[in-house]
């Protein structure tokens, strides 16, 4: 019979690493709460066609990565590949561009079907952040402030902030003309994927990882060169609320982001400890987004962070099951097992985390297990202690032992422990 393992891209999270993911979790909410987002939460499954107008026709998400599927023959869902057109779809739905701004975040599984390598799955999780409602530059560079925050509160060293304009509907289009006449004559030395972007999305070739085509576009054309007059001067706005905090970054006129939303300012992340995929974080401004899918005309800017990739910078560290555990509880013989199933799970109704062994096995072999499980106490009951109406708690580390009185034992124990 076959052996059954995760599917090819999916990756089970184990106990020994949950402890990562929460506290990467518990330092968003506490960071975002600060700035004053608050939490939404937005189905996996979606209607294919808001990836397809949100996202881009033309990307490679929608062409080549999304998991698409019939609902019985009667329409067309998709496995959210990302969650901006998701919170903008609920942001409409239920009302919430009546308030004049609207800051949000979620955080969950994502699904693309492209090829997995180190930090990258076809099930990922992403954490993700709007704020809609105003253009105004000093939002951009207060949104980039808050993911360096957030990422240095996590400990991270060595990460890098790069920005770039990316310009509007206005000068966009002059800079599109400029970029498919400098390749004119160069498509041979092009991949197969930015040949094919040069018909139906010449702009994702400057965000090709393939050494050949970055030598070519080395010298193409520069957006910067491009912009009309209110986005250059919005660029501006932005640098100069990011000197305010003396955030160090850097203008990196190849970043072009991977969905069509994207609008004037775009910043990513970056480390180098990840290879050629090297962004741990990224977004950027989406004006025209909510418009796009329906709404009223309202600005936006948001990022996403990949979980995975931030969650393989931390530091290592010991997250297996004895780090939180208070107490082990050690019976022997039927009555006192009796017993001390009832301690233990009054103990846990109280907030303690506490362990025992449920059978028959010897306190040696039971007094193992505690050790294992990294506990410092472990409380002793057997029939002799039932006799005389107390049970031994002992400390792992010093071997002393103390009697504790089977009447009110929860409460001895349990203020032994906090104390503690």
């Amino acid at each position: 019979m076959e052996k059954l393992t995760a599917v090819r891209g999916f990756k089970d999270i184990l106990p020994e690493e949950t402890g990562r993911w929460r506290q990467v979790e518990q330092t968003a909410h506490e960071v975002f709460k600060s700035f004053g987002f608050r939490e939404i939460r937005v189905p996996i499954l979606e209607k294919t066609d808001l990836f397809v107008r949100g996202i881009g026709e033309t990307t490679d998400i929608v062409e080549k990565e999304m998991y698409t599927f019939s609902d019985k023959g009667e329409e067309s869902l998709t496995l959210r590949p990302e969650a901006t057109a998701s919170v903008v779809r609920a942001y409409l739905e239920h009302g919430l561009f009546h308030e004049s701004v609207s800051k949000l975040y979620t955080m969950g599984p994502m699904f693309r079907r492209e090829r997995p390598q180190k930090g990258r799955f076809r099930q990922f999780h992403q954490i993700d952040v709007e704020h809609l409602g105003t253009e105004h530059p000093r939002i951009d560079a207060e949104i980039m402030l808050m993911l360096v925050h957030y990422l240095q509160r996590l400990g991270l060293q060595a990460l890098s902030l790069e920005i770039n304009s990316l310009g509007c509907a206005v000068c966009r289009p002059d800079f599109k003309k400029a970029v498919v006449a400098f390749f004119a004559g160069r498509e041979a030395g092009l991949c197969a994927d930015c040949t094919r972007r040069l018909r139906t999305n010449p702009l994702r070739i400057f965000d090709c990882k393939t050494e050949a085509c970055r030598q070519i576009t080395a010298d193409a054309p520069k957006l910067s060169d491009h912009l009309c007059a209110p986005c250059r001067e919005h660029f501006d706005a932005v640098r100069k609320s990011l000197d305010i905090f003396a955030l160090p970054y850097r203008i990196n006129e190849r970043m072009v982001r991977g969905l069509d939303y994207y609008c004037r300012t775009a910043f990513e992340i970056t480390t180098e400890h990840l290879g050629a995929q090297n962004a741990v974080a990224g977004g950027g401004r989406y004006d025209g987004l909510v418009r796009d899918l329906g709404g009223p005309d309202i600005p936006g800017i948001g990022f996403a962070i990949g979980m995975e990739r931030l969650i393989s910078l931390l530091p290592d560290q010991d997250d297996g099951p004895g780090r939180s555990l208070d107490l082990f509880v050690a019976a022997i013989g039927e009555k006192a097992q009796e017993v001390a199933y009832g301690i233990c799970n009054r103990l846990r109704m109280r907030g303690l985390s506490v362990e025992m062994e449920i059978g028959g096995k010897s306190l040696k072999s039971q007094m193992k297990r505690a050790d294992r499980l990294g506990c410092r106490y472990t409380l002793i009951l057997g029939e002799n202690e039932l006799a005389q109406g107390s049970a031994g708690l002992r400390d792992m580390k010093s071997a002393a032992q103390s009697s504790v009185p089977l009447p009110g034992i929860e409460d001895t124990v349990t203020d032994h422990l906090r104390a503690r």
